[in-house]
């Protein structure tokens, strides 16, 4: 009888620790890229108002960076000269402390989203120079010195070279001239010269922009302005740019000596309606049934084709992740994804790393995989 005792308690405890024993954590994207890189997503202004809790478990689960998708452009901040709207910024950053998270600030320069009043006077006629000059001072500094110490880089300029390499014809360059991007850098230092400053443009794999950005940024370098790294916005199709193409910008790039930053990632699985690969925002095309077949759920091959693409993408950006501080999805989950309606609106598209039920998809976990065997730095 007491064998028998003994053995029947042999038995449950084992069975007890087998229950309380712990479980072998589930993967998450900051935990496996840990000693790489950031990772990053962007926020929607719902989002930030706890519209939306899904999606906020999700970013403090898996992403240790964040960006405002819209509420920190200069048409959101100051929609009037001199009448600044802080609340939808002061809920973000707020967001991000609470969290511990790295705080990127986009955008303080930008020829989209700009408010009516920036570029002309009472009377609706063109700014002189010194004027405008004085507006993005007055801008940069009140945004930048009320987040003084409190955001880790700001996104000085976006998007201000072409895809031929040349100054793309803004207002700024009209009235200022290209001299504005300067400014805008000695401005953003000035009112926090412990942030760490960016310049950030899509298309950067294209060889003629590539080396426009390059030119621009070493001439700043030269002068003495500080630039601290440039993002390479990964607005990618399933098939441009290629994985050699982005890696070749992504050396030339920080050869200069600063940090590159994978910025605004996703992956259309959607037919391009043009022959023109680029992520300019103001492009708008009509919807065709052609351009929307996965309007009931993504098919399986597509799927497999689109995580193989992450892959293949990530294996690159882990070779070089000694000089890429992040990476950054324009997103948290395909639902909530830009890609719906640019460059037509009301397609249903799947480019990011999580679908519209809050789950990773398969391939995601090959992924992290792939980071965890690679020896932090």
């Amino acid at each position: 009888m007491k064998t028998v005792w003994i053995s029947t308690a042999v038995i449950l405890l084992a069975g007890l620790w087998s229950c309380s024993s712990p479980q072998p954590a589930e993967p998450v994207l900051k935990t496996a890229f840990n000693g790489k890189f950031l990772i990053g997503t962007a926020l929607n202004t719902s989002q930030i108002a706890g519209q939306e809790p899904e999606a906020i478990e999700l970013t403090r689960k898996h992403f240790n960076s964040v960006v405002a998708e819209n509420c920190m452009k200069m048409e959101n901040l100051q929609p009037n000269e001199g009448t600044f709207f802080w609340d939808e910024a002061d809920a973000f950053i707020s967001f991000a402390e609470t969290n511990d998270m790295h705080v990127v600030g986009h955008t303080l320069v930008w020829h989209s989203q700009a408010p009516d009043w920036l570029f002309v006077d009472e009377a609706g006629n063109e700014v002189a120079r010194d004027v405008l000059i004085e507006r993005m001072r007055t801008h940069i500094q009140t945004v930048v010195g009320r987040y003084k110490g409190r955001v880790k880089g700001w996104d000085v300029v976006n998007e201000t070279i072409l895809d031929d390499g040349s100054w793309r014809d803004s207002k700024w360059v009209q009235i200022i001239g290209p001299e504005f991007v300067q400014l805008a850098f000695e401005f953003a230092h000035e009112a926090d010269p412990e942030a760490e400053l960016y310049y950030n443009d899509y298309s950067v794999a294209t060889p003629a922009k590539r080396d426009g950005i390059y030119n621009m940024l070493k001439d700043l370098i030269e002068k003495g302005v500080r630039v601290d790294a440039v993002g390479l916005q990964g607005h990618l199709t399933m098939t441009s740019p290629t994985v050699e193409e982005m890696e070749a910008a992504i050396q030339k790039l920080s050869s200069l000596g600063i940090q590159t930053m994978i910025t605004e990632l996703d992956i259309t699985v959607l037919p391009w309606p043009s022959e023109q690969l680029t992520a300019e925002i103001s492009l708008n095309y009509e919807l065709e049934e052609q351009y929307n077949p996965y309007v009931n759920g993504i098919s399986e091959n597509a799927n497999r084709a689109l995580m193989d693409r992450y892959s293949s993408f990530f294996e690159m950006f882990l070779r070089n992740h000694e000089v890429i501080d992040r990476v950054t999805f324009w997103g948290v989950h395909d639902g909530q994804s830009w890609r719906n309606y640019w460059p037509i609106r009301g397609r249903t598209d799947y480019p990011l790393l999580f679908d519209r039920n809050y789950k990773a998809k398969e391939g995601v976990a090959v992924i992290m995989e792939m980071a965890q065997q690679q020896q932090p730095i």
